[in-house]
C-alpha cells in the first residue's frame, strides 16, 4: 500500500502516530553530519550534499509554524518553478528552481512541480508531472516516482494530476482529527476525535509575501479547484515562517556555502593570474564560468557577472543590459570583478579588485588599502548583537579616513575623528560608497528576511537606505561584507554643489575621475562569538601581487589573519580544513 493510502486510512478510524518532529529533525541532522542517506553530487570531486539537509529545513519551517500557533494543522502548499521559454520562441533557458520551493524539497532538477507539508507532522509529498509519448520522445521518460522519492529523501511522490484529489482528501482527514500538541518542540500525535467538531479547522497555508529587495511578491500556489478552500486559506503565516527560517543557516547549509565560496575563490584566482592588457572583459567572465563549471560542477552563476575594468568599475551593476562586459583591458587599469557561482541553488557572492598590469600605482594602492581597512574593521566587530546599520557606518568611517589619507578629502584640524563624524553627518560617505555594506546570502544572492515585519525599518539616509537589512546580527546568519570606493561623476558633481559636502573636497578628487572603483566582497558566517570568513581570495596587497605573478594559492602562511578566513579545500566530495 502506498503511504498516501495509509494516511487516508487514518481518517477512517485508526490511530496514527508519526515520529515527533523533534525526532525527525535530529535524525536528519545526524545524516547531515555524516553525509549519509540520499546524496546530491555532480560527480568527480564535486561536493556531496546530503538531502537530509532539506528535511532539516522542512522541520524548521513546521516548527516555526507551530510556534506561531500550537494548534495549527492543515497543509502547506507550494508551487515550484516552471520551465520558461524565451519570449515568443520555443527556446528553453536552463531551468533554475524557485528558491522557497527548493528550500523545502531540494528538487533543483524538476520543473512544474507542487509540494505539500502536512501540519503538524511535517510529512512531505512532491507532485511531479508525467508526459505523454510526444513529450517523452523529446525530453525522456516520465520520472519514476519511487526513484524520485529515494533520490530526494521524501515520504511521498505522486503525479501532479493527483494534486487536487490529494488536497481534498488530506484536508478532510485533518478536519476529522484532533491534534495533541503539548509543547512547541514538535510533539504531534494525531488520533481520531471522539465525536463532535474538531477544535481547530484545518487550513491551507500558501506562500505570499513581499521580497523587500525586488519589490515583487511571492506567488501563492494555484490549481484548478483551489477556490474550494478560500474560507480556510492562510496567505500570511507560511511566509513569515519560511523567510525567517531561511535567514538562519543550518550547519549543512554552511558546508555547501563553504564549497561554493571555495570554488568561486579559486576561480577568481585563476582569472587574476590570466588577466592582462589586451584582453576583453568578457574573457575574464568566460574564464570564471569555465573554472566553476569544469572544476566545481556549478552550472549556474549566482547573478550576472560584473567584469568592470578601468572607468567601467564606477557602474555598480556593470555587465547587465547595455554594459555587457565589453571593454578592452588596458595598461594602468584596475579591475573590479564581482562574480560568484551557485551549487545546488546555494550562492556565493565575491568581488576582487586588482591592477591589470600586475602592480598597483600609488593612488590605486591607497584606494585599495582604504577599502581593505574597512573590511578588516567590520570583520573585527562582527558578532551576535551588533547592528548591521552600525557596521555600515564603521565601514564609511574607514573609507573617509582613507580618502583623507590620499588627499581626496580635507581632514582639517587635529581632531580627525571629529572631522570624520562631521563628514558622516553630511552624508559624504554615500558619495564614495553609494551602496549598502552587504546583504544576507543563501539560496538567493540577495537572500530574504532583510526587512521582515517587526525588524528594524529601512533608513532614509543616503547610503544607508541602500542597505538590504538593518537587523541586529545573530548566530547562523550569513552576510556579505563588501565595502567599496567609487568615483562616479554625477555624485562628485552633486557633492561639489552641496554646501555641507563641498568644503571637504580637494582638487585631488579630479585626479580620480575616470579611475573607476575598488570593491572587496566576502561571504561571512556569524558564529556564537564572532565570525568566519567563507571566502578564500587574496586580499593583502602582497597576496594579490604574488598570485598575479604566478605564486601558489592557497598560500603557505596566512599573512592577514584579520580577515578570519577559514582555509579549506574539497576532497572526495567533502570540505576539509587546512592547517595554515
Amino acid at each position: 500500500m502506498s503511504s498516501y493510502g495509509a494516511r487516508s486510512g487514518a481518517a477512517a478510524g485508526y490511530m496514527m502516530k508519526m515520529p515527533p518532529l523533534a525526532d525527525k529533525r535530529a535524525a536528519a541532522e545526524a545524516l547531515c553530519s555524516t553525509c549519509s542517506g540520499p546524496i546530491y553530487s555532480q560527480g568527480l570531486n564535486t561536493f556531496k550534499v546530503p538531502m537530509a539537509m532539506f528535511e532539516v529545513n522542512r522541520a524548521k519551517v513546521v516548527q516555526s509554524m507551530l510556534e506561531q500557533d500550537p494548534s495549527a494543522k492543515g497543509l502547506i502548499l507550494l508551487e515550484g518553478g516552471k520551465q520558461l521559454t524565451r519570449y515568443d520562441t520555443d527556446h528553453e533557458p536552463v531551468f533554475r528552481q524557485e528558491s522557497y520551493f527548493h528550500y523545502l524539497f531540494g528538487a533543483s532538477q524538476y520543473s512544474d512541480c507542487f509540494g505539500t507539508l502536512s501540519l503538524p507532522d511535517g510529512e512531505a509529498t512532491l507532485f511531479v508531472p508525467t508526459y505523454g509519448v510526444d513529450v517523452a520522445t523529446v525530453c525522456g521518460a516520465s520520472p519514476d516516482f519511487e526513484f524520485v522519492k529515494v533520490e530526494l529523501g521524501l515520504e511521498n511522490v505522486l503525479d501532479v494530476e493527483d494534486l487536487k484529489a490529494f488536497v481534498e482528501r488530506e484536508m478532510k482527514r485533518l478536519d476529522e482529527t484532533e491534534i495533541e500538541s503539548s509543547s512547541s518542540d514538535g510533539l504531534n500525535n494525531e488520533e481520531k476525535k471522539g465525536g463532535g467538531e474538531p477544535a481547530t479547522k484545518s487550513k491551507l497555508y500558501l506562500l505570499k509575501g513581499l521580497n523587500t529587495d525586488s519589490g515583487n511578491f511571492a506567488t501563492p500556489a494555484s490549481f484548478e479547484g483551489i477556490d474550494k478552500f478560500s474560507d480556510v486559506r492562510d496567505d500570511e503565516s507560511l511566509f513569515r515562517s519560511i523567510s525567517e527560517s531561511r535567514v538562519f543557516k543550518s550547519s549543512a547549509e554552511i558546508d555547501i556555502m563553504r564549497y561554493t565560496n571555495w570554488v568561486s575563490s579559486m576561480a577568481h584566482v585563476e582569472v587574476m593570474r590570466a588577466a592582462k592588457p589586451g584582453m576583453m572583459e568578457y574573457q575574464l567572465e568566460s574564464l570564471f564560468q569555465h573554472h566553476t563549471y569544469t572544476t566545481g560542477g556549478c552550472r549556474h552563476m549566482s547573478y550576472t557577472c560584473i567584469c568592470a575594468c578601468g572607468p567601467s568599475a564606477n557602474i555598480l551593476h556593470y555587465g547587465h543590459a547595455g554594459r555587457p562586459n565589453s571593454r578592452l583591458l588596458e595598461e594602468g587599469m584596475i579591475a573590479l570583478l564581482d562574480m560568484g557561482a551557485e551549487y545546488k541553488c546555494y550562492a556565493s557572492d565575491i568581488t576582487c579588485s586588482f591592477p591589470i598590469s600586475g602592480s598597483f600605482t600609488d593612488d590605486q594602492k591607497s584606494i585599495y588599502e582604504a577599502v581593505l581597512a574597512a573590511q578588516i574593521k567590520v570583520m573585527a566587530m562582527l558578532k551576535p548583537g551588533v547592528s548591521w546599520l552600525d557596521m555600515h557606518r564603521e565601514a564609511e568611517r574607514e573609507i573617509l579616513k582613507g580618502l583623507i589619507g590620499c588627499g581626496v578629502l580635507d581632514g582639517g584640524g587635529k581632531d580627525l575623528d571629529k572631522v570624520i563624524e562631521t563628514m558622516l553627518d553630511a552624508d559624504l560617505g554615500a558619495i564614495f560608497m553609494p551602496h549598502g555594506l552587504g546583504h544576507f546570502i543563501g539560496i538567493d544572492t540577495h537572500d530574504v528576511g532583510g526587512y521582515s515585519p517587526g525588524k528594524p525599518a529601512r533608513s532614509e539616509r543616503p547610503g544607508e537606505r541602500k542597505l538590504r537589512t538593518a537587523r541586529q546580527l545573530d548566530e547562523g546568519m550569513v552576510v556579505t561584507v563588501e565595502p567599496g570606493i567609487y568615483f562616479i561623476d554625477p555624485l562628485l558633481d552633486a557633492a561639489m554643489s552641496d554646501e555641507r559636502q563641498k568644503r571637504f573636497l580637494t582638487e585631488r578628487v579630479n585626479d580620480f575621475r575616470g579611475f573607476g572603483g575598488v570593491r572587496l566582497e566576502d561571504d561571512v558566517r556569524i558564529t556564537s562569538d564572532g565570525c568566519e570568513n567563507l571566502t578564500l581570495c587574496p586580499r593583502a596587497v602582497e597576496e594579490v601581487l604574488d598570485v598575479m605573478s604566478g605564486g601558489s594559492w592557497p598560500p603557505a602562511t596566512d599573512v592577514l589573519p584579520e580577515m578570519k578566513r577559514k582555509w579549506a579545500t574539497c576532497k572526495e566530495g567533502r570540505m576539509e580544513f587546512l592547517d595554515m
